[in-house]
């Protein structure tokens, strides 16, 4: 088996060194002093890895360069942002590439798992890469691209249960390449024809799913001008067999609402300028303020003023990732319209809360979910009008304390 080291220890990379650190030594860099302490102190703050796992594997984490020349089976695990205004920012890609290609030798790989667009492995890493080092691509160094699949906060699909797509630029090493995650995904994996190949793969994965939920946005939209409740709607139409269950809600965190931006950026550089990922792009991207500004117009009618609590910061359930967080955006509108707002969210530090008048519950996290309608009526005053707005739809709607509007999408 070769020798492995996974740059970037984050929610991707930690989960993929500790699944290898189960079967062999393996080296976890990251440039973050702070996380790498963390982690050797057996503690992960995004929650991913269990103390118990970090403390078993084997796993040499680490911030010294030196420490990863032992390797010859690099993969690189660091995040793909997009900038203000939604261009791919491959600053992080092009560090971690240019660390590898100082230690990189003659016989090594390197596999990349962050999302990028089409091309990017081989037309921005491989360069640098070759640079660098001052080897030749495919000749004294092959690289591969393995698409990461990590859910965050999801404990029953995890990496070794998620199926793998694999690729690499020979099929030499993509027989390595498929070989070393062979030994650790128990779901097995599939050897896509080519890097470009595996790298569209990933990046429609969560495009799809952006369109998808835009188009149930847009029908929430639609429907809310009708007085209909989107949640009935998607009920009653979910008995259909082949019905696509998928919700209206906020898209944030840094996968559903960045990948797509790396796909119409390629796309732009091609000539082409897509019409349906960034109409989809820009309904997910206001869902925020629209949500705001609709439950101002329900307090304005019934004239409820006061103090708004948003429970719920974090991208997306069960998570302490606030990165892209779409529930800020609802903050927002509400300051700008000169509301009091104070926050909740259980993964994150907590201050006292006081009465309110409006709540919004922007995430569905489990403690949430279980609390149900006694987290509400823990702070309002039942005596007086007032909304919640349950965006996720996990409240019971025939349990509606009286005194309270209920609004949803």
């Amino acid at each position: 088996m070769k020798k492995i080291s996974v740059i970037g220890l984050g929610y991707v990379g930690l989960p993929v060194a500790v699944a290898f650190g189960k079967v062999t030594e393996v080296i976890g860099f990251d440039i973050n002093k702070n996380r790498i302490n963390e982690l050797k102190q057996g503690f992960d703050s995004t929650n991913e890895v269990e103390s118990s796992e970090l403390k078993t594997s084997r796993v040499n984490f680490t911030d010294d360069i030196e420490a990863i020349k032992n390797a010859d089976f690099y993969i690189i695990c660091v995040p793909t942002p997009v900038d203000k205004m939604n261009t791919p920012d491959l600053t992080p890609l092009i560090s971690a590439t240019k660390t590898v290609a100082t230690v990189l030798k003659k016989g090594d790989i390197v596999v990349y798992e962050s999302t990028v667009y089409p091309g990017c492995t081989e037309d921005v890493c491989v360069p640098i890469l070759e640079e660098i080092s001052n080897l030749k691509f495919k000749q004294d160094f092959e690289a591969g691209f393995s698409p990461e699949r990590i859910n965050p906060g999801d404990k029953n699909n995890r990496f070794e249960t998620i199926k793998k797509v694999v690729s690499a630029s020979s099929d030499e090493a993509l027989e390595i390449v498929a070989s070393q995650y062979q030994s650790v995904v128990k779901a097995g994996i599939y050897k896509a024809s080519s890097i470009k190949v595996a790298e569209a793969a990933k990046v429609i994965e969560n495009t799809q799913r952006d369109i998808n939920i835009a188009f149930m946005n847009e029908l929430a939209i639609i429907f809310k001008k009708m007085d209909i409740d989107t949640k009935e709607v998607l009920e009653a139409a979910s008995t259909k067999w082949n019905f696509l269950n998928f919700q209206p809600g906020l898209v944030g965190g840094h996968c559903i609402g960045v990948d797509p931006y790396y796909l119409t950026y390629k796309a732009e550089q091609l000539g082409y300028k897509s019409e349906v990922i960034l109409s989809g792009r820009k309904i997910n991207d206001n869902m925020g303020g629209w949500i705001a500004q609709n439950i101002i117009k329900q307090a304005i009618n019934n004239k409820i003023q006061g103090t708004v609590t948003v429970f719920g910061l974090t991208f997306k359930e069960n998570v302490p990732d606030t990165r892209n967080s779409k529930s800020y955006d609802i903050i927002r509108e509400f300051k700008e319209w000169g509301y009091k707002v104070q926050t909740h969210d259980p993964f994150l530090p907590q201050s006292s809360l006081e009465k309110s008048d409006i709540i919004v519950l922007a995430v569905a996290h489990d403690e949430y979910k279980i609390k149900g309608w006694s987290l509400i009526e823990e702070f309002i005053d039942l005596k007086k009008t007032a909304i919640v707005a349950d965006i996720k739809g996990i409240l019971d709607k025939t349990q509606k304390p009286e005194n309270i509007i209920l609004w949803r999408l």
